[in-house]
């Protein structure tokens, strides 16, 4: 099985950005658990904080992987693009957020990406990703 992990804008400040909020690991340091967790899962990871680099890697791999672990971050409340990607790829996607995005300001209640996802999860810290891949197997 072969999933690939997009994180979107600022995600690659995890570990030093607002720590109450994300906690104070860093992904790569997560991401290396997760690929000891899951030892017969193929795991690959992508991050950028720009939209269309996003939208270029999910159509990349939208026909080839089984699937795709997508925690846009701010894109998800403001990006059609990366909702429009993820509904033209054939590759499921699990939209996640390590936040309780409900929990937080208004604008962070609407997603652009959920209506094309299999499905979302939400407010589990870092674990929210774990999760994700659990719903593939």
């Amino acid at each position: 099985m072969k999933l690939l992990i997009i994180n979107g804008p600022n995600l690659n400040l995890l570990g030093k950005r607002e720590p109450e909020v994300y906690g104070s690991t860093t992904f790569q340091d997560y991401f290396e658990q997760l690929q000891s967790k899951f030892p017969k899962v193929e795991l690959e990871y992508y991050q950028s904080n720009i939209e269309g680099e996003l939208i270029g890697k999910i159509q990349e791999v939208g026909f080839s992987y089984d699937g795709i672990v997508l925690n846009a971050a701010a894109y998800t409340h403001t990006s059609v693009g990366i909702g429009d990607a993820v509904k033209a790829v054939e590759t499921p996607v699990i939209e996640v957020h390590i936040s309780n995005t409900h929990k937080r300001e208004d604008f962070r209640h609407v997603s652009y990406i959920s209506s094309g996802a299999r499905g979302v999860i939400l407010g589990f810290g870092l674990q929210s990703y774990d999760l994700a891949i659990q719903s593939f197997l």
